[in-house]
């Protein structure tokens, strides 16, 4: 068994409790219980982010399918965005997030603000940390931006791909100190429980040796039969890039396409703290 097989062995034995990839009945009424939380540091562990993290960022969801009951009993939709910091000792699962969400379909909330307030006291508490919401209504849905990451994409290199494995090795820079942003499209990872495959796109900034675009392509298409949360897939990236190219400044950013009304696009960084948070084509 390789060691990347007993690490996730390891991680799914930790997470057997969780909703995900079990059937559920879905509730239709408030039900704040149903928020499930993964701690950080499983997967922070087995990457060796133990001691003080080298970057900062947070996690930015989307939420398409958010409807409630007025105090007259109309229904109402909305979009939510919300962020939970990088910081937070956990994340929050993404069935039981959706599931929770459900549990507003027949409930009654006086007002926005009342809702905004009970879902950023319930994501908080999930998190174990303060989490920022935003509700957009319809009539703001026309201010709403589709947009393309930043950067020079690099997926039109013509590589040859024989080994899918997870390599960081892959990575190599040369001597020339650059400042770039490159993207790619092609990142596609699964997720850690029920293999079902997360499609995704990514963004490098960084100041340092000039990383060789081909290297960065093939290691970015080694996630493909990958098996991990987004936020973990982020962090490995950030952390296998400063091992293995050395930049004196780093971001990495991926906008993940929904799955069950939900996406989620993790940013780290060890120099800024804005990045584009339009929605992109895929999305």
């Amino acid at each position: 068994m390789t060691k990347e097989s007993t690490n996730k062995n390891q991680i799914q034995s930790d997470i057997s409790h969780l909703t995900l990839g079990k059937s559920v009945e879905y509730a239709t009424t408030y039900t704040p219980e149903l928020l499930q939380a993964v701690p950080r540091s499983l997967s922070r562990n087995q990457i060796g982010l133990t001691e003080a993290l080298p970057f900062y960022g947070e996690d930015l969801w989307n939420a398409y399918e958010l409807s409630w009951l007025n105090s007259k009993g109309k229904p109402h939709v909305a979009v939510m965005q919300c962020t939970v910091p990088f910081d937070s000792p956990n994340l929050v699962e993404s069935k039981s997030f959706k599931m929770y969400l459900n549990s507003f379909n027949q409930t009654r909330v006086e007002s926005v603000d009342k809702l905004n307030s009970m879902i950023c006291e319930d994501l908080s508490r999930c998190a174990g940390a303060q989490v920022k919401v935003t509700i957009i209504l319809p009539e703001e849905f026309n201010n709403q931006v589709i947009d393309e990451l930043p950067g020079h994409c690099i997926d039109d290199i013509d590589v040859t791909i024989d080994d899918y494995t997870l390599n960081p090795k892959t990575l190599v820079s040369g001597n020339d100190i650059v400042s770039e942003t490159l993207t790619s499209n092609l990142l596609k990872s699964n997720c850690l429980i029920t293999n079902q495959p997360d499609w995704g796109s990514v963004m490098v900034r960084y100041e340092g040796p000039q990383i060789n675009r081909e290297s960065l392509l093939k290691y970015l298409i080694s996630f493909r039969m990958h098996n991990e949360f987004h936020e973990q897939c982020v962090e490995r990236i950030f952390n296998d890039i400063v091992q293995q190219c050395h930049p004196e400044k780093l971001s990495v950013y991926a906008r993940y396409t929904r799955r069950g009304g939900l996406d989620i696009n993790p940013f780290r960084s060890n120099f800024e703290v804005n990045y584009p948070t339009a929605r992109q084509a895929r999305q």
